[in-house]
């Protein structure tokens, strides 16, 4: 029987545990909060949307950052594993729109119980408000052949307490950054650059954008739905999605903005690759929203025809309700340029044309994003160079593994990042 220690008690960090004990190793699970799963807790707006029911194809076109890594943890523990062990522990599970998994609940703390109840049942030993400060590792003289070579073996983990724990190995599942409330301040990321590891670029992601357009700020709280969003830069698209979206005093939100940040940072990357070091040089990210997606700029000039011919008379600022919404119309028609008092029989077939394109292009300019503390996710993390993709173990430490968003892994939203904690978790918890 091996001594394993898990640092870090969310999704990954749960389900790490749960495979190590499986295979009847003794196993510890370090958590600094005061409970388990703080941030699991608080996903999918505290009902926890556990995993997405799509066939493995749609999982893997919705992760973001190194899909390729996880052929091999996705397919050792998929969706579908992951709602048999939630349910035979006491949690039954329903599947709503967009193939999003909930407990029938609808309370997260449902998932978390039972997967307490699967920790307890395998005697695995919880230690709640204990912290981690340092990984404890040594090196050793070994040789291939006629080559010899330095190879750094764990041997434990110190504790902010002074606190040393021994082990034959260490799964480090202690999140990225966001949401730093529930625990996830980068211990991990430290932990691995302090034992050679690479660490990428870390940004929040799955989270609101700014914009450079004040106009935004008059929306504020208005939820459009069955629009299209398209990410821009240097003239190349990047994203576009048809959804929901929200518009805040700062930009914007919603499913369809959040998704699109998660391109955000390599969009940026990409265009500017070769101009970074040129002043003034780097290209601006621009969003545009087609309000009317359903319609081709022809049909809708046609609806606009016919509103205005029904609305002769009346003024353009007062012809325009059955178009949008009406928290809309005073930003639209100052954007289009045509006087708000001009009779709709008066506009002019050029004024109208450059309105259908307004209409379906309507430009915002990204200024950045929000912060970590409201990014669902972080994009970055520890470079999976480092990590065997098979096993989770890194390539730098024996006996050392990492899982869950520890790792530069990201996906959409929609029980996909879960879906990477728990088979990320498995998978190093089933290969210690």
């Amino acid at each position: 029987m091996s001594e394993i220690i898990v640092i870090g008690g969310g999704a990954a960090g749960m389900m790490a545990a749960i495979a190590a004990s499986e295979r009847g190793h003794h196993v510890v699970l370090l958590e600094k909060n005061e409970k388990l799963g703080k941030k699991l807790f608080i996903t999918g707006k505290g009902r926890c949307n556990v995993t997405n029911a799509a066939d493995m194809e749609t999982l893997f076109a919705h992760v973001c950052t190194n899909v390729k890594f996880l052929y091999s943890a996705f397919y050792g523990f998929d969706n579908r594993a992951v709602m048999e062990l939630v349910e035979q522990a006491g949690c039954p599970l329903k599947v709503e729109r967009g193939e999003r998994v909930f407990p029938i609940s609808d309370h997260s703390s449902d998932v978390i119980a039972a997967l307490t109840r699967i920790l307890k049942k395998n005697g695995v030993e919880v230690r709640l408000q204990t912290e981690v400060k340092e990984l404890l590792r040594e090196e050793t003289q070994e040789t291939d052949g006629a080559k010899s070579y330095v190879q750094w073996h764990i041997r434990g983990v110190r504790l902010v307490d002074g606190h040393s724990f021994s082990a034959d190995a260490v799964i480090v599942c202690t999140g990225g950054l966001s949401y730093a409330s529930t625990g996830s301040t980068g211990d991990g990321l430290k932990f691995a650059e302090e034992t050679g590891h690479r660490v990428t670029e870390c940004r929040p992601s799955l989270v609101p954008m700014e914009t450079a357009q004040d106009w935004c700020r008059e929306l504020m709280g208005l939820s459009l739905k069955n629009v299209e969003l398209r990410m821009v830069c240097g003239g190349k698209e990047y994203y576009r999605e048809q959804g929901e979206m929200l518009f805040t005093h700062f930009g914007v939100s919603g499913p369809l903005a959040l998704t699109a940040s998660c391109y955000l940072g390599n969009t940026q990357k990409k265009a500017n690759k070769g101009k970074a070091n040129q002043a003034g040089q780097t290209e601006s990210v621009y969003l545009y929203i087609d309000l009317k997606p359903a319609l081709s700029e022809e049909q809708l000039d046609k609806r606009i025809l016919r509103d205005f011919d029904e609305q002769k008379n009346k003024q353009f600022k007062n012809a325009l309700g059955g178009l949008f919404p009406a928290k809309l119309i005073p930003v639209m028609v100052r954007l289009s340029g045509i006087d708000g008092d001009k009779k709709v029989n008066e506009i002019t077939k050029e004024e109208r044309k450059s309105f259908v394109q307004l209409i379906k292009n309507l430009p915002l300019t990204v200024t950045g994003t929000r912060p970590f503390a409201e990014a669902i996710i972080t994009q970055g993390g520890v470079s999976v160079k480092d990590i065997n993709p098979s096993t989770m173990e890194s390539k730098r430490v024996k006996g050392l593994y990492f899982a869950g968003e520890v790792l530069d892994l990201d996906a959409h939203t929609g029980g996909f990042n879960l879906q990477i904690a728990w088979s990320t978790g498995h998978l190093a918890g089933e290969s210690v």
